[in-house]
């Protein structure tokens, strides 16, 4: 196989990952830290293997790519490729899948414990010298809850919200798993949408992002919440209201929010929920997937997936 691009490596390796596996598949691999838009023609235009995490690879772009062959995405999502365009041309699409099982439920733990602990609101009130100006031992200023007796609410039941499940009752917690939002089935084992709704202490979101999930939590699906209810989300940032998220974090509709993903990304320092002002609101910059293990597990499968290609035996295939 010919020239191998990979367009945004900067995305997921910061000079920790080791890279020989790709690069013995595809000695001639270019690297770019980072393509532009108006990059983007020029460095794929000549290759047989396009690499991309985020890079748009839209219909007028590809149509350059004359000799391409395969797409490699360097994650789950593809929507940054034109899956029309490639299944039309006979380009084959890949992506990576569960590689990050392990980094994203830590992480929703991360935030669920963090919020349930007040972790942030007592460090702060340490660096405001608020526990050594104490005339007490310990700092009772803000009410720490147990996980254990609570009850966790999945919406999104693959891989991920499986193996939240799994921690949850190793907290002792109690699980509802949603049906399908909108559906009016709901198979042996599942609950309908709104009983979780109202009767989770913790709701944790590990759907795709598609017509019928963008929003799902809404002003409306908020006021159902427990008053004491998290909202966990490190799945996709268009899933959430985030302007009714703001108001219910203000108004104390619900009991706190820990999101790992916005809407827009990055996001614009006016963003509705950077303000500064919201309560019990934890918001890290989609990070949950990052952790060094995942990101060389992505590197490998990206190895395996063009390996299977060249093979004739392509898998994880998209279109």
């Amino acid at each position: 196989m010919g020239n191998t691009a990979f367009l945004d490596t900067h995305s997921l390796d910061r000079n920790d990952l080791e890279w020989r596996s790709l690069l013995e598949i595809t000695p001639q691999l270019a690297r770019f830290p980072a393509t532009a838009p108006d990059q983007t023609m020029d460095r794929i235009r000549d290759a047989e293997i396009i690499i991309s995490n985020k890079v748009i690879l839209d219909a007028p772009v590809l149509a350059q790519a004359h000799k391409l062959k395969l797409i490699c995405v360097a994650a789950t999502g593809t929507n940054n490729v034109d899956l029309d365009y490639c299944q039309q041309r006979g380009i084959t699409v890949c992506n990576v899948r569960d590689y990050a099982t392990a980094s994203v439920v830590q992480h929703t733990f991360t935030l669920i414990l963090a919020l349930s602990t007040r972790l942030l609101d007592y460090q702060q009130a340490i660096q405001r010298g608020d526990w050594s100006r104490s005339d007490q031992f310990c700092l009772l200023d803000f009410p720490i809850a147990e996980l254990q007796g609570k009850t966790l609410g999945i919406i999104g039941y693959g891989v991920l919200g499986k193996a939240v499940a799994d921690l949850a009752h190793a907290f002792g917690m109690s699980v509802l798993i949603s049906n399908r939002p909108g559906s009016h089935d709901c198979p042996l084992g599942r609950t309908p949408f709104d009983s979780v709704i109202a009767e989770s202490d913790i709701i944790s979101l590990h759907c795709p992002l598609a017509d019928n999930t963008r929003e799902l939590i809404s002003a409306q699906v908020l006021e159902k919440m427990q008053d004491h209810a998290l909202l966990i989300n490190t799945a996709r940032g268009g899933l959430i209201d985030e302007d009714a998220l703001a108001q219910a974090l203000r108004n104390n509709t619900i009991g706190g929010a820990g999101l790992d993903v916005l809407s827009q990304e990055p996001p614009p320092e006016d963003h509705v929920l950077l303000s500064g002002d919201i309560p019990n609101l934890v918001i890290t910059p989609h990070t949950a997937w990052a952790s060094q293990p995942s990101r060389q597990r992505l590197l490998n499968q990206l190895a395996d997936n063009i390996s299977a290609f060249l093979n004739g035996q392509p898998r994880n295939v998209v279109t």
